[in-house]
């Protein structure tokens, strides 16, 4: 019996009680590629959008279990906002699911940034697109700010979890610490001291019911084991499925093989996410194999910045230039980019199929709970330092450097503000906050607020 016909049998009636049936996976399927499609904003504004349409206004995922996964994800190699999406989609349909959430949250991004690339290398910048993509970045600011809101509210509950909160985001926004170590050092104090960080986020929604998965889970003790074995191979697949075709390609020189091998290297070193790669890559790229001048790694970050899906998606950038500049031609460069996409990502999957039936199964231990417990306060501070990294840098657009001791500072040149953008961040806080249009309409607005400031009126 697979996954979903146990979960299909189970939503019978049974007495006077109905069990608690998930959605459909074709509804689900609709969530994602909505999810995949709005996903703008880094890793902060994307886990704060499938927060909203997950938790907040479908109750399918607790929040404790929400920042579980997400927890269980920060430590994984890659991006944690794909693979939270992939664990998130595996609790609720099995392997299948998990596959369908995790891709959605890449192909519509990809796919912009195919079309962006190209357009990079035959025309140059676009005036139009680039504004309005800059109303989109405006927009996640506040969407980031309410995410910040949302989960320290509910993942800090009294003095040490709050303390550690701003001891990360100090340790990453002072001191450049390495965010493996934020996570590491987290998980040790909640794993030394459980107690205080298990009263953290709640399964409850605002009604009082439970969310729908702890309901199912709470009906079948043994769902989650009955996940466990599609997952596994699921896993195993995805491991096979990555390492293949880079040993096909190692045996022919050239940039294909460059390419599946460095990327391939990338796949399981970028613990806390592009940024915390983007220096190696960018040295390597640019100095090591020449594929790209530094100047057109930047834009790539741009672009990655302002299109759906995992900011990760530089790196298909790299190797679209890389492929385009020494295969000659657009066929190589949409080559090189797929092995790319391919290498970066085929590992997130295995990542997390292998790993959460173990997470899950260990979820009620106290010193893991407390560990992953503390992760969810360190990861305010961390989305509060990714949030003011990204903000600074939409808002001004000259930085310095400023150094005092081991202190070291990017702050912004206030001659830099950007009107535009001002405009355009409190456009989305009204239309937000006051208005409560939503995400989607949120993001039309603003983008077309870039479109007529950026371009209409060139502020």
């Amino acid at each position: 019996m697979n996954d979903q016909t146990k979960l299909d049998n189970e939503t019978a009636l049974s007495g006077d009680t109905k069990v608690p049936q998930l959605p459909s996976l074709a509804e689900a399927t609709r969530v994602w590629l909505r999810i995949g499609c709005l996903s703008f904003g880094g890793p902060a504004g994307q886990i704060a959008l499938m927060h909203r349409e997950v938790v907040d206004e479908r109750h399918w995922i607790s929040d404790r279990r929400f920042l579980h996964a997400l927890n269980f994800c920060s430590l994984l190699p890659g991006p944690e906002a794909q693979q939270l999406a992939t664990y998130l989609g595996w609790l609720l349909h099995g392997a299948k699911g998990g596959l369908i959430a995790g891709l959605l949250f890449i192909i519509p991004g990809a796919l912009v940034m195919f079309v962006l690339s190209a357009i990079f290398v035959i025309a140059g910048d676009v005036p139009v697109v680039a504004a309005l993509f800059f109303g989109l970045k405006c927009a996640v600011l506040v969407i980031v700010f309410e995410a910040l809101l949302k989960v320290a509210r509910r993942a800090l509950k009294g003095g040490l979890p709050w303390l550690l909160a701003a001891a990360a985001f100090g340790a990453l926004f002072l001191f450049s610490v390495p965010f493996p170590a934020v996570v590491l050092s987290a998980a040790l104090v909640g794993a030394l001291a459980p107690g205080v960080f298990s009263g953290g986020a709640q399964g409850e929604v605002k009604s009082g019911s439970p969310a729908l998965l702890d309901a199912v889970m709470a009906a079948d003790p043994d769902y989650a084991k009955g996940l466990a074995k599609s997952a596994r191979r699921a896993g195993i697949l995805s491991l096979a499925a990555w390492v293949a075709p880079v040993l096909a390609l190692l045996p022919f020189a050239g940039v294909y093989a460059d390419v599946a091998w460095f990327f391939s290297k990338m796949a399981v070193v970028t613990f806390g996410g592009a940024y915390a790669v983007l220096t190696y890559v960018a040295q390597e790229a640019v100095e090591g194999y020449a594929w790209l001048s530094a100047a057109e790694m930047l834009t790539g970050l741009g672009l990655a910045e302002t299109t759906p899906g995992p900011l990760i998606l530089v790196l298909q950038f790299v190797g679209f230039l890389a492929g385009y500049g020494q295969e000659a031609g657009l066929a190589g460069a949409v080559i090189a980019a797929l092995i790319t996409l391919w290498v970066t990502f085929a590992p997130c999957f295995a990542f997390v199929f292998l790993g959460a039936p173990a997470i899950e199964r260990l979820q009620e231990k106290r010193a893991l709970a407390g560990a992953l417990a503390a992760i969810t306060a360190a990861v305010v501070g961390v989305i509060a330092n990714l949030a003011l990294w990204f903000g600074l840098r939409v808002v001004f657009s000259e930085m310095q450097a400023v150094g005092w001791g081991a202190v070291s500072l990017d702050l912004p040149v206030l001659q830099s503000i950007h009107p535009a953008a001002v405009i355009i961040v409190l456009l989305a806080a009204v239309a937000l906050f006051r208005f409560k249009l939503g995400v989607l309409k949120t993001l039309s607005l603003c983008s077309l607020a870039g479109l007529l400031l950026k371009v209409g009126l060139g502020l």
